[in-house]
């Protein structure tokens, strides 16, 4: 495993959970509005997956959940074998994906890794090539998309993060389309910084009246739309 970063302790990441958060290093897309684009590059040192464990073997009792995130963490060869070490500890593990990888998330499913699986949407389908800055197989997001709708997972999110240059009132509508029949999506402001790969000040949030706006155009076709951290 490729780790790049360790949140030892969150009650944000992982829904009804304590829990730490690994990032694992790289990925296959190279969104613009990126946060992680550090991780995303490799230009961080790595944490050895030994000191990682060692971890939360420690924290047993003190955190109940440990969520991967990254980068891209179904891009790790050896994902399901670090997976199998954290629950056989007893936690519950959440995924945060891109969605590229389907049989990645099939063969997770099978052997039951995953308690809670967190699939980020990006923009529309006609956006996200451009948003993505790379090219994509918008085919194998679309069968992880269906697998997620059919229940592969027990407990399951879409979300988008809201970038005022990328995201209206269309592609809410586009989006909602899209994701139709889906029980839970939720939508996260834009916080800007210094570790896009536009840098700071390029992009911007939006207006917390303007995001309630788009989540009334998807609870058209989506059971429940909700705001998180917005203030």
């Amino acid at each position: 495993m490729h780790i790049g970063g360790i949140t030892k302790n969150t009650l944000l990441d992982y829904p009804g959970r304590v829990a730490a958060t690994i990032f694992t290093g790289g990925c296959n897309l190279r969104c613009l509005f990126c946060q992680n684009s550090s991780l995303v590059e490799g230009l961080i040192p790595e944490i050895k997956e030994t000191d990682v464990l060692s971890f939360l073997e420690k924290r047993k009792g003190l955190i109940t959940g440990v969520c991967i995130s990254g980068g891209e963490p179904t891009l790790q060869p050896d994902l399901a074998d670090f997976l199998r070490e954290i629950k056989d500890m007893g936690y519950d593990v959440k995924l945060d994906t891109n969605g590229f990888e389907p049989q990645v998330l099939r063969n997770l499913a099978a052997e039951e890794l995953v308690d809670y699986i967190a699939l980020d949407i990006k923009t529309s389908k006609p956006g996200y090539r451009a948003l993505c800055n790379t090219d994509i197989d918008l085919d194998k997001l679309d069968e992880s998309i269906g697998l997620i709708k059919e229940g592969l997972f027990k407990n399951y999110e879409f979300r988008t993060t809201v970038v005022a240059e990328y995201y209206d009132r269309q592609v809410a509508a586009e989006i909602g389309e899209w994701l139709a029949g889906a029980g839970t999506y939720y939508l996260q402001n834009f916080v800007d910084s210094n570790t896009t790969f536009v840098g700071r000040g390029a992009l911007h949030g939006q207006t917390r009246e303007e995001i309630e706006a788009y989540a009334e155009i998807l609870r058209k076709t989506i059971s429940e739309v909700s705001l998180r951290g917005i203030d």
